[in-house]
């Protein structure tokens, strides 16, 4: 049968040869994904007469089939085929129940991918599939690794806000270093559109009574509160409709928290939440459903809700709330975040190091009297932030409506330590976690971690690529990218046994099988002028301790077009519900160093099972199209 592809050109070569950009218009007419420098190499590698630069129909159709005719899903087409060419809807039926686990597949779903995918009108009327229709097929969104329903909202959304992971930036107005790196509205749109929930504005008095954001006692550029405010409001419920709560880091006077709270109310109006939902006191937090297009402030608070409620209506204006508040500092720790005395930045740190060596660490305590606007104060609903001091005093003391923020080093060994008490904690109140203030680069920690033990917010600076944002990109691609993802339900029991340093009990473990197939069109590397790298996948699980798995296939070389390593890897997973999955492409450049070409992460629990294709990311998380892996994925 005549390949429906190439035919399909004809016209273009009515003067007998076309060059590399006519190659590259024609494979574009023809939908074959490709990138340049492959179809570049394989154009000069096809042509007979490479100093002029141009090839014939013939050429061309070689350079089709190098591109389109994948030899690995072509014996997949033939192994169901009766005849090696036409797949017939019986048998693309046996196929789709017994390889991609469509369990109903039946004729109806046979003939709507026929009527989709074939693209040779005869074939499609006698309800058939050629291997053309099949390939456009096993490159569709309907054979990617990503659960197509896991790509909307499916979980239920009526929970109390602390029984989510919430998408949570930090220092969010940074676009790089802490140092002396640019504040950028940008920082807020473009976490905005990456589905984040919980941004950070680190706030402080400027010229004119005018509130300024930027990152205290550093070099770092400055924007003012009012434009940062108006970008929220442009941006907060694109892509997400679920509540977003921007988390205050207030070191404004009374005077320029009025100005802040007055730009709060004008410019987010009926988006700012000002008062309880319902018309009885809760004692709950409300659910993300409820919160739906609703903004939060997250900031210190004068009193209780209760207070704040019976006073509604009242004149707060030119109002000054005071508490007295114990600091507690110990030097190997953050500097806690609200406190306007003790810069976060390791500037000025670094110089007193220089005149003389740092005491031994001790706990130093003393007290501060907190000034705070009344007027600020009331606009804190359900996010009032309350200083950690233990798991205890949380117990004893801690309302349902305080949450807390915990430093990275302090967070990390109460997890070791005590981890059942945090997840316990975290089934109980809203927890966020910041990074240390010693990361000057605005590096990240691991976020895993802190999920493991249920912290809602863990709280990653947006603007540094690495493997922890794309973990937290894969994690929180699921539920349609909406920023919030409902927690393990042994994560929600307020009596829960769950510690993710020793897993006992019930927790329905997994084993996942991975048949690594081939690549396709792999990012060529840095390092080579033509289209050759030299490239392996590690396939890596993130999870609880126990889970935690790094395994890599042997390296092809010279292949980054159409590597095949047909190789198998089993994973045994004892916290499925915890666990991400992850596909790094390297190429090795020697025995001890690997590039980064490429990466795709994913929660091991929205993973299609069946022949399924991987999508690959940039570092800086954009699709290369139309790289991907080829893989077979089963579990049980």
């Amino acid at each position: 049968m005549e390949e429906p592809g190439p035919s399909r050109g004809l016209d273009e070569f009515r003067t007998g040869k076309i060059n590399l950009d006519k190659t590259l218009k024609l494979l574009t007419k023809l939908n074959i994904p490709f990138d340049y420098v492959h179809v570049k190499y394989v154009f000069k590698k096809t042509s007979n007469q490479p100093k002029t630069g141009s090839i014939t129909i013939e050429e061309f159709r070689a350079i089709y089939r190098t591109l389109a005719h994948r030899s690995e899903i072509h014996e997949l087409f033939c192994s169901y085929s009766p005849n090696r060419k036409i797949l017939p809807e019986i048998n693309l039926i046996e196929f789709l129940r017994k390889e991609q686990f469509v369990i109903d597949a039946d004729e109806a779903i046979a003939s709507q991918l026929i009527a989709k995918y074939e693209p040779i009108e005869e074939v499609q009327r006698k309800k058939q599939m050629s291997f053309e229709g099949f390939l456009r097929y096993m490159n569709s969104k309907d054979c990617l690794i990503f659960k197509r329903e896991h790509t909307i909202v499916y979980q239920n959304m009526s929970y109390p806000l602390r029984d989510y992971f919430i998408s949570s930036s930090h220092n969010t107005y940074l676009i790089s270093d802490q140092l002396i790196g640019p504040s950028h509205l940008w920082g807020y749109s473009s976490a905005l559109m990456k589905g984040c929930r919980c941004l950070e504005i680190d706030c402080w008095d400027g010229p004119q009574n005018d509130p300024i954001v930027y990152h205290g006692h550093t070099l770092t550029s400055k924007i003012t509160f009012r434009t940062v405010i108006e970008v929220i409001d442009k941006y907060a419920f694109v892509v997400s409709e679920y509540p977003v709560v921007l988390s205050l880091e207030n070191h404004c006077s009374p005077k320029q928290q009025e100005v802040m709270a007055d730009y709060l109310e004008t410019i987010l109006g009926d988006k700012l939440l000002t008062t309880i939902i319902g018309d009885t006191f809760p004692t709950d937090l409300p659910s993300p459903e409820e919160l739906k297009f609703k903004i939060l402030v997250k900031n210190k608070k004068v009193g209780t809700l209760e207070e704040t409620v019976l006073r509604r209506g009242l004149d707060s204006h030119g109002e000054i709330g005071e508490f007295v508040e114990e600091v507690e500092q110990s030097e190997d720790d953050e500097v806690d975040e609200s406190t306007p005395s003790t810069p976060k930045s390791p500037l000025l740190k670094r110089r007193n190091a220089v005149k003389r060596s740092p005491p031994p660490p001790r706990k130093k305590r003393k007290v501060k009297k907190v000034k705070l606007a009344m007027e600020l104060s009331e606009l804190v609903i359900y996010t009032k932030a309350e200083k950690f001091k233990s798991f205890e005093h949380s117990r004893a003391n801690q309302k349902f409506y305080e949450m807390n923020s915990i430093g990275e080093v302090k967070a990390r060994k109460l997890a070791k330590q005590t981890a059942n008490e945090f997840v316990l904690h975290t089934a109980r109140f809203i927890t966020r976690i910041y990074p240390k203030g010693t990361r000057a680069t605005s590096s990240n920690y691991n976020p895993q971690e802190f999920w493991n033990v249920g912290c809602q917010m863990v709280a990653l600076n947006f603007q540094t690529p690495g493997l922890q944002m794309e973990l937290q990109n894969g994690k929180f691609m699921d539920n349609g990218c909406c920023g919030y993802l409902l927690k393990p339900e042994f994560m929600r029991d307020s009596a829960t046994q769950f510690n993710p340093y020793n897993v006992t009990g019930n927790h329905n473990p997994i084993t996942l099988s991975i048949r690594l197939i081939s690549g396709y069109q792999l990012p060529p590397s840095n390092l080579s002028r033509t289209n050759k790298a030299d490239p392996l996948v590690q396939i890596e699980i993130h999870g609880v301790p126990e889970d935690q798995v790094k395994q890599q296939t042997c390296v092809i070389k010279s292949n980054a077009l159409c590597p095949r390593w047909n190789e198998t890897f089993t994973f045994n997973v004892q916290v499925p519900e915890l666990a991400l999955v992850r596909f790094s492409v390297e190429e090795q450049i020697s025995l001890a160093a690997n590039e980064f070409l490429g990466q795709y992460t994913l929660p091991l629990l929205c993973m299609n099972k069946g022949y399924r294709h991987v999508p690959l990311f940039s570092k800086l998380g954009d699709r290369l199209d139309p790289a991907s892996l080829f893989v077979y994925i089963w579990y049980y």
